[in-house]
């Protein structure tokens, strides 16, 4: 039988940490470039990484939301149009309000569950859950 301290480190280790820091929430602006016919976004790393959703999601809303094809490639994401970075950031506000950003708290600390098929987002640090009416 195991102590009751070892059974808590087990716990510990499988709970999702968030963060308690209230610091504001901010999406980090798009760096880049336009070449050619097509517009280069470097951090999308730093961005997906902040947002704590996978790149290929990300890609994934902007390609339909841009109308345009997108690529992954060495670290940057290419996407297949001339556009500035406002526009990019825009969609990028977006993806966060109906992907990350709770409806209830406001905090960015959620995950997207799937239950009976349907997407939902699950906020970590209140609980609530909501289902996400955005399909691609």
């Amino acid at each position: 039988m195991e102590t009751y301290e070892k059974l808590l480190e087990k716990a510990y280790k499988k709970v999702k940490v968030i963060s308690s820091a209230s610091e504001r929430f901010e999406i980090p602006k798009v760096q880049g470039q336009v070449s050619g016919k097509n517009t280069i976004i470097t951090n999308i790393e730093e961005i997906s990484s902040t947002l704590r959703r996978p790149i290929e999601h990300i890609s994934k809303f902007l390609q339909k939301e841009l109308a345009a094809y997108t690529k992954l490639e060495s670290g940057r994401l290419i996407i297949n149009t001339k556009l500035n970075s406002e526009k990019v950031n825009e969609k990028l506000s977006l993806y966060t309000k109906l992907f990350v950003l709770c409806p209830v708290c406001n905090k960015p600390d959620s995950e997207i569950t799937s239950e009976k098929g349907i997407k939902i987002k699950h906020c970590l640090a209140c609980g609530a859950k909501s289902p996400i009416r955005y399909h691609f």
